[in-house]
């Protein structure tokens, strides 16, 4: 999956920068870029459009103008909005809008890529809950360093959260995955028929378990506990098991 994305900013040099930052997202397809926000609506009236990496202050329509009527428009309500500004104020204002996430200008290319798996993975969730269970995707992608990773779930034996960062656990691979999410980012995006959070630092997969007690899960030869807080939920797969 490609997200349609349209750049829109006023300052040539910084539209020049966003542009050259999706073109070489390789899950990101460049379709137009404006100078100002009156030409970027009309494209959104006439196209269809996933993505707008938008500046807020800009002449006759500012960013946060076209944002309001975007979502007011039901026919074009698709759309999301990642915010580029130099002005920090708008950051409350744009979330009123449901923008997917706002950069600050100047912004780095890792930022960029950041805001931009994000919308990526949102789509992918918006697209998941649309169809029925049974045609459901196997696999999920992960941010690892500057790549999207294709990971199929059945390979997927545990996942372990640092802060920011999940360690993802996989069949026949001595090092894990580490990718730039969160835990509970990871635990709404896998099917809870398949895998089920037992700590506050890790998510196993139902498949691979090998042996069980009250309190820990035995995953080839790693043993993880089970915390108090998630205890009456996995008691309940374990009945489900032993019966």
């Amino acid at each position: 999956m490609k997200l349609k994305c349209i750049a829109v900013d006023d300052e040539p040099l910084a539209l020049k920068m966003l542009c050259s930052f999706i073109e070489q997202t390789a899950f990101l397809s460049l379709e137009g870029k404006f100078e100002n926000a009156i030409d970027a609506l009309a494209h959104t009236h006439k196209n269809e459009v996933d993505l707008i990496f938008l500046d807020i202050q800009m002449p006759d329509l500012s960013g946060m103008e076209l944002a309001r009527v975007l979502e007011s428009n039901k026919s074009i309500s698709s759309t999301r909005i990642i915010f580029t500004t130099a002005y920090n104020q708008f950051a409350v204002e744009g979330y009123k809008v449901d923008a997917l996430d706002y950069l600050l200008k100047p912004f780095s290319y890792e930022e960029f890529l950041r805001a931009a798996t994000k919308a990526y993975q949102f789509f992918e969730n918006q697209q998941q809950a649309a169809v029925p269970e049974t045609s459901k995707k196997d696999y999920i992608f992960l941010k690892v360093e500057y790549q999207l990773v294709k990971v199929m779930l059945r390979d997927i034996l545990y996942l372990e959260g640092y802060k920011d960062y999940v360690k993802v656990h996989l069949v026949g691979k001595p090092s894990p995955l580490l990718s730039l999410t969160s835990l509970k980012n990871m635990e709404d995006i896998l099917p809870e028929t398949q895998f089920m959070r037992i700590h506050r630092s890790y998510i196993i997969s139902l498949d691979h378990i090998d042996s069980i007690t009250r309190n820990t899960v035995n995953i080839g030869k790693t043993t993880i506990t089970v915390s108090d807080h998630y205890k009456e939920n996995f008691l309940q797969f374990v009945n489900k098991w032993i019966g």
